[in-house]
């Protein structure tokens, strides 16, 4: 892979302390610095997934009508990053030139304001703006596994990748779990009181991360004006072929998640209607239960990609995803249709698992911070184009119309993985 780049500004090595932070055999804390990161990640899943599962029950009870919610769903799930998607590079730089743990806290304390914003929303239009806030929490992620790549020793790479990238999926089924047959259906709380309970998380770790976890400074601290230094990290990347094919991969698994995660609500709606059983408790057993054990399953991913190579893992992921897509509309019963989203949720997280490892090994170290910075960004763009063509396609072909498009997307990724992208060159045993 070519590793040329015309660097817009220098970069120096950070001195003294942080340096010694990347020592290859990694630190003796880098296990610490992973948990933190851990729960910071899983927790910003869980409020996140509870607009995603909730966001059709919501318009709802705005009083916004079957046709026009199908629309909604889509075009607000787009709205959670539109703003986010190009301040993502600018997040990277300020991490990398200040403080990764600064930037970490930021989107904790904004996650914090969007869910209260949620909470308080009566009308379309309110719970519209504060999906749009969403987009200034966004940008974290790429920071922290930057960081763990950091610390991390090369021969536990894969499969901390792996447990990491597992954080987002397993918040994302604990959401649904904790709102639907805990919160609201035990409990009595209303989906705004739900909202709120994840703001009070959201604080917790804001706390957790300036407390708990050290500063984790890139081996090579960039100099010069931000704006140059973000152009130059996005450009490092789409002048390097292979490393923008991977990217390009991640873009298009996303845009298949992203195409048919709003619509699993609906699907689930059509299923328990008639049968008697509560919807909020069907959404958090199949959205959360289902997703939690397939998040927890997929990070046996990352373990088999240290084993059999992580493109090989990640053509399977891939091939798998499809099929689970294919058969989620399909299903008849909660049972069946848990097994599919368990499945699919098990593919997409080694999918993501397998794409930071093989940026972390790929990516020289000199631009290795800044291209895992920008990991998100294709995931970002997803996020505005596949809930957008999922709003468009839905309503004219019923909710199943984004999984089999999604579907089709995912099994074209796995052809591109099988012919074009070459296998990833492995770190050296420490």
């Amino acid at each position: 892979m070519s590793s040329q780049l015309a660097p817009a500004v220098e970069a120096v090595p950070a001195s003294g302390a942080a340096r010694s932070m990347h020592d290859p055999r990694g630190r003796d804390d880098w296990r610490v610095i992973v948990a933190v990161f851990w729960v910071t990640s899983m927790v910003e899943g869980l409020g996140v997934s509870q607009v995603f599962a909730f966001l059709p029950s919501l318009l709802s009870e705005m009083g916004v009508g079957q046709a026009e919610r199908l629309q909604f769903v889509g075009l607000f799930t787009a709205l959670i990053f539109i703003v986010g998607a190009p301040l993502v590079p600018l997040w990277g730089v300020w991490a990398d030139k200040y403080s990764r743990k600064a930037v970490i806290v930021r989107s904790c304390i904004v996650e914090a304001v969007v869910f209260v914003c949620v909470a308080l929303s009566r009308e379309p239009w309110q719970l519209a703006v504060s999906l749009l806030l969403i987009g200034f929490q966004l940008g974290n992620t790429g920071v922290m596994l930057a960081g763990i790549r950091d610390v991390v020793p090369d021969r536990r790479l894969g499969t901390t990748m792996a447990v990491f990238g597992a954080s987002g999926p397993v918040g994302f089924a604990v959401g649904p779990i904790l709102a639907g047959p805990i919160l609201v259906d035990w409990l009595g709380l209303s989906l705004s009181g739900v909202f709120l309970v994840s703001a009070a998380l959201s604080v917790g770790t804001a706390l957790l991360v300036g407390l708990a976890s050290r500063e984790v400074r890139p081996s090579v601290v960039p100099e010069g004006r931000v704006l140059a230094l973000a152009y130059g990290a996005v450009r490092g990347v789409v002048g390097d072929p292979a490393i923008l094919r991977i990217f390009a991969i991640y873009f298009v698994t996303y845009l298949a998640n992203q195409l048919s995660r709003p619509y699993q609500p609906v699907i689930v709606e059509g299923v328990v209607l008639g049968t008697g059983i509560g919807l909020a408790t069907a959404i958090g057993v199949v959205i959360g239960g289902a997703a939690l054990i397939g998040a927890v399953a997929a990070t046996f991913g990352g373990a088999l990609g240290d084993r059999l190579g992580f493109r090989q893992v990640l053509l399977g992921a891939l091939i798998g995803g499809g099929i689970a897509l294919l058969l989620t509309p399909l299903a008849p019963t909660l049972l069946l249709l848990a097994l599919t989203v368990l499945a699919f949720t098990a593919c997409n997280g080694s999918v993501g698992a397998m794409v930071f490892s093989l940026l972390s090994t790929e990516v020289p170290p000199e631009r290795r911070s800044a291209t895992l910075n920008l990991v998100y960004l294709p995931l970002y763009a997803a996020g505005i184009v596949g809930p957008i063509v999922g709003g468009i396609v839905a309503p004219v072909t019923g909710p199943a119309g984004p999984f089999v498009l999604g579907a089709l997307v995912f099994l074209v990724a796995a052809g591109v993985v099988a012919f074009r992208l070459r296998p990833e060159r492995r770190p050296a045993a420490t």
